[in-house]
């Protein structure tokens, strides 16, 4: 395999929507899906008020890339052969001593091999990969210290509750029934969380178009929730830009369940038909559906029989690299938490994403809130763990990095940071044989550099 990759040898090129082209205010955002899921435990299963109160710096402990395990109640932050690097019991660190205890002289968690070979959630534990859940860290570990406080015993319900929430504000019906929290905020106001792509963004998805690439979208959010935010960030012609989109994708199964796929549906107003396709036979917007029978199409439609695919993710890669026409870009916001410069995102006639609305900037911006894609002075870094003893500091990789290194062809922090690029740029693939640091475009984080020089 070549040391390069460039989106210029790719028939098909396709994007993911939310935190991908879609980047969302994070503060803001964050700020609503943890009270979305905190309101509903408040007002539907009769927990504390409290837990509806937050401090700025509380927001430090929201780091992407924790484990809950559920049967000890900790949360865990790995290393890339499984070691638990650290661990809370609520929002309180556990001790070397107390790790050991739960973990054995060798900290090893038990249940890392099924994370690892999967990346699914199971009755066990729950992985935090997304922004769309990483509020629910957060909220689960103040849960746990309420109980704590009050003696009360942990029990596999409080998991089953915060479950409960999740679905009651992501569930399909939601954006059409205005029901929730979550929804019915970024109906009203989508300003206030979704940042419009750039110029350049929109240029460059038209010229991939025009040079005669094929464009995928490709989302688990439904269709009413994607148009909305598509028509924010891309403006109301959206639909030009895409030869298909597909809905309610439900990923990483669309790539992964076989033979059991779901059939592909139409949609009639943002409903979908009851019966499903048996192949799919033209570009449009579909929902559900199953990567075969896309495969199928993207052939007829490129007249080849394996049509390279490159694909802008940002989470879970690994399910995208079971075939070998697959590139996978990881989109990874963390880099710029690690300085990184982030591209110039603003429209010219847009105000600066990082204000956020204006109303609320002193309520977050000025008082100190942490984003959650920044570094964390409680869990530290997404990509490097860095623990001091007795004066000597040892490095250790994280999973999560591990995982980015592994399964990805490449990692960018946002798309406008390669926007500009023309699209026979050739950019330097992840590779065993050469550095960590080889991969990340424009740079590595200061972690991974940090890593290089020790």
């Amino acid at each position: 395999m070549s040391e390069y990759f460039s989106l210029s040898e790719c028939d098909v090129i396709g994007f993911d929507l939310d935190h991908t082209l879609c980047r969302y205010n994070l503060k803001e955002t964050s700020r609503l899906i943890y009270e979305s899921f905190a309101r509903y435990l408040v007002e539907h299963k009769g927990y504390d008020k409290d837990l509806l109160l937050l401090t700025p710096a509380t927001w430090d402990f929201c780091f992407k890339g924790l484990v809950v395990d559920l049967e000890e109640g900790n949360l865990i932050k790995l290393a890339e052969d499984g070691t638990v690097l650290r661990a809370t019991h609520g929002t309180k660190n556990l001790s070397t001593d107390d790790i050991i205890k739960h973990y054995g002289p060798k900290r090893e968690w038990k249940h890392f091999n099924s994370l690892n070979t999967s990346y699914t959630r199971s009755a066990k534990y729950y992985f935090y990969d997304n922004y769309f859940d990483l509020p629910g860290a957060l909220l689960c570990a103040r849960v746990v210290d309420m109980l704590n406080k009050r003696g009360a015993e942990i029990t596999s319900d409080i998991w089953k509750d915060i479950v409960a929430a999740i679905d009651h504000n992501y569930n399909t019906s939601a954006f059409r029934e205005d029901t929730g929290t979550y929804f019915p905020s970024v109906k009203c106001c989508p300003g206030s969380y979704l940042q419009p792509c750039s110029d350049a963004v929109k240029r460059w998805l038209r010229s991939m178009k025009n040079s005669g690439k094929i464009l995928l979208l490709i989302t688990s959010s439904h269709s009413d929730y994607c148009r909305l935010v598509c028509e924010h960030i891309l403006g109301m012609d959206f639909e030009e830009l895409f030869d298909i989109i597909i809905t309610n994708a439900l990923k990483p199964g669309f790539f992964s369940l076989v033979p059991q796929q779901r059939p592909f549906r139409t949609l009639v107003n943002d409903v979908e038909d009851s019966e499903g396709l048996p192949s799919l036979e033209k570009p449009g917007w579909y929902s559900q559906g199953n990567w075969p029978h896309l495969h199928e199409l993207l052939k007829t439609m490129t007249n080849k029989s394996e049509p390279k695919v490159g694909q802008d993710w940002s989470v879970r890669s690994r399910h995208f690299r079971q075939a070998p026409v697959w590139e996978t870009v990881m989109i990874v916001e963390e880099m710029e938490g690690e300085g990184v410069p982030r591209a110039n995102a603003t429209p010219s006639n847009s105000p600066t994403p990082s204000e956020g609305p204006a109303e609320k900037k002193g309520k977050f911006e000025d008082q100190g809130m942490k984003s959650p894609s920044a570094v964390s002075n409680q869990w530290g870094s997404y990509f490097v763990d860095v623990q001091k003893n007795e004066g000597e500091e040892t490095r250790r990789l994280t999973w999560c990095c591990h995982s980015i290194h592994t399964y990805s062809t490449m990692a960018i922090p946002s798309i406008e940071a390669i926007a500009d690029l023309p699209l026979d740029f050739k950019f330097q693939r992840f590779s065993s044989d050469k550095p960590i640091t080889t991969g990340y475009y424009p740079r590595p984080p200061d972690s991974l550099l940090k890593w290089e020089e020790n």
